[in-house]
C-alpha cells in the first residue's frame, strides 16, 4: 500500500486544495491502492512507498520541521509527488535542492499520470529487488579457478551495497559431498539421450551424482545461490557441474562456474531484479565494426532454452556438457565488479545459435544495440571474461539498482523488460 503524505501553505484555501488534490491522485491511482495522511507523518517509514505530496508552492518550511523526525526514522531519499498546480513544482525543486545541500537525496514524481504511475511503479521494483538481495547467502564452493587473476571479490563491500554476503566452502568437503551423495534425477528431454554419444550417457548418472552431493551442500548451508570450482572434478571425480548448474538455475538458484564471484554476483542480481535466469558465458569471437559478439559456455539454465543437445565437455572431451537452443530475443548483458565499484549494462538482441567444434557447447550469437561497444569496452576496458546474457530489455531498471557503480554501458532503448524507461548511463559515477 503506497503513503501518501501531505505538506501545503496555509495561504492556500484548504477546501480548493482538497478538491484538486483529490482529481490529480484520482488521476495517478484510478484504482485507488494508497492511504492518505493529511498532514500527519506520524506513520511514516513504517512499510510501503512513502510519496511526499507537496501540494502548494509555500511548503518548504513545513517540510524543513518534518524532515529532522524524518531522519531520525532512517529517511534519506525522499519522493515528492507534484501536480504542478499552485506552485507545488517549483516548491518541490526548492526541497530537492535542500536535500542535495545537506547530504540527502530525493526525487520529484511529476508528469502525466501514465508517468508518474509508471515511475512509482518501477521504484517499488527497485525496492523489492533490494529487500530481496538483503541477507541472501551466496556459496563460494571452492576457490575461484587460477586462470580468473581480476575476477577477486570484496565482501565487505558487496556487504554494504547489496546485503549479500559470502560463504566459503572447501573444495574438499565439496567432494566428499559428492561422494556420498546418490544420483539426484534431473528431468532431461528423451531425444536429446537418445541421440548424445554413447560416452555422454553413460556419463550422465556421474554428472546427476554431482547434482546430488551440490544440492546436499546447498541445503546444509542454506545457499541461495553458489559458483563452483568445477575443473576441480574433471580428475578427481572425472565428470563435470555442467547438468548441475543447469538445474540449479533452472530452479531458481543462481549457480556460476570456475568459482568465478563477480560472475555468480551478477546472476544472481539479475535474476532478483529481472525475475529471468541469466546465461553465464564468456565472448568467444568479437567483430568489433559491426558489434556482433560469440558468446559460449558448456552449460546454459534448462529454462531458458526451447531444445537441449548433449555433449562432452569442450576442454576436456569427458562428462555431460549442454547444447541449448537459446531462442533468438532481445537481451540484457550484465557484468558487475567484485567491489561494486564497476557494472557494465548493455542492450542487445540474440540473432542466432551456432554449432561450432571447437567452442563450449551453448553458443549465441549476439548483436549489441550500440556497436562501438564491442571495441570501447570488450576490447578495452572488461569487467572480467564471464558476462551474464539475461532475456528482456533491463538496461535501465539495473542502472538504478547499482547507482553507486561506474557505469560502462550504452544507450540502446533504455527500458526494462517492464516497460520502465530511462536514459544512457555512459562516462559518470551515479550517486
Amino acid at each position: 500500500m503506497i503513503n501518501i503524505y501531505t505538506l501545503t501553505s496555509p495561504l492556500h484555501d484548504r477546501e480548493r486544495i482538497a478538491r484538486i488534490s483529490d482529481e490529480f491522485l484520482d488521476s495517478v491511482f484510478p484504482q485507488g491502492g494508497y492511504t492518505f495522511h493529511e498532514n500527519d507523518f506520524s506513520t511514516y517509514g513504517s512499510g510501503g512507498p512513502d510519496l511526499i505530496f507537496v501540494r502548494t508552492g509555500g511548503a518548504e518550511g513545513q517540510f524543513l520541521q518534518v524532515v529532522p523526525e524524518l531522519f531520525k526514522r532512517g529517511a534519506r531519499h525522499f519522493l515528492l509527488l507534484t501536480s504542478g498546480g499552485n506552485n507545488s513544482l517549483a516548491a518541490s525543486m526548492e526541497i530537492l535542492s535542500f536535500l542535495g545541500k545537506v547530504g540527502l537525496s530525493g526525487e520529484i514524481l511529476h508528469g502525466s499520470p501514465a508517468y508518474i504511475r509508471g515511475r512509482i511503479d518501477a521504484l517499488q521494483l527497485l525496492e523489492d529487488a533490494r529487500k530481496r538481495l538483503s541477507g541472501l547467502r551466496l556459496g563460494v564452493l571452492g576457490a575461484p579457478s587460477d586462470w580468473l587473476i581480476a575476477s577477486d571479490v570484496d565482501p565487505e563491500a558487496v556487504r554494504e551495497g547489496l546485503g549479500i554476503e559470502f560463504v566459503e566452502v572447501p573444495m574438499r568437503e565439496v567432494k566428499d559431498a559428492v561422494a556420498k551423495a546418490a544420483p539426484a534425477t534431473v528431468p532431461l528431454p528423451d531425444d536429446a539421450v537418445e541421440n548424445a554419444p554413447e560416452a555422454v550417457r553413460k556419463a550422465i548418472p556421474g554428472a546427476e551424482q554431482i547434482y546430488g552431493g551440490l544440492k546436499t551442500i546447498v541445503e546444509e548451508r542454506r545457499l541461495d545461490g553458489f559458483t563452483l570450482r568445477c575443473f576441480d572434478l574433471l580428475g578427481d571425480v572425472g565428470n563435470t557441474g555442467c547438468l548441475a548448474l543447469a538445474k540449479f538455475n533452472a530452479d531458481g538458484i543462481p549457480a556460476g562456474c570456475e568459482g568465478d564471484i563477480p560472475a555468480l554476483l551478477s546472476m544472481t542480481v539479475a535474476k532478483v531484479a529481472t525475475g529471468h535466469t541469466g546465461f553465464m558465458a564468456n565472448p568467444s569471437r568479437i567483430d568489433p565494426e559491426t558489434g556482433e559478439i560469440v558468446f559460449a559456455h558448456c552449460t546454459i539454465p534448462l529454462d531458458i532454452v526451447d531444445k537441449v543437445d548433449l555433449d562432452t565437455h569442450c576442454e576436456s572431451g569427458i562428462g555431460v556438457g549442454i547444447r541449448g537452443h537459446y531462442p533468438e530475443q532481445d537481451v540484457t548483458v550484465l557484468k558487475i565488479s567484485g567491489d561494486l565499484s564497476q557494472a557494465f549494462i548493455a542492450e542487445g538482441r540474440l540473432v542466432r545459435n551456432l554449432s561450432e567444434p571447437d567452442l563450449c557447447r551453448s553458443q549465441i550469437v549476439l548483436q549489441l544495440d550500440e556497436p562501438a561497444l564491442a571495441r570501447d569496452y570488450f576490447l578495452k576496458k572488461p569487467v572480467g571474461n564471464h558476462h551474464i546474457i539475461v532475456p528482456g530489455r533491463w538496461k535501465a531498471l539495473l542502472t538504478e539498482l547499482l547507482p553507486h557503480q561506474h557505469h560502462c554501458c550504452g544507450g540502446g532503448h533504455g527500458h526494462g523488460g517492464g516497460g520502465h524507461h530511462g536514459g544512457g548511463c555512459c562516462g559518470g559515477h551515479h550517486h
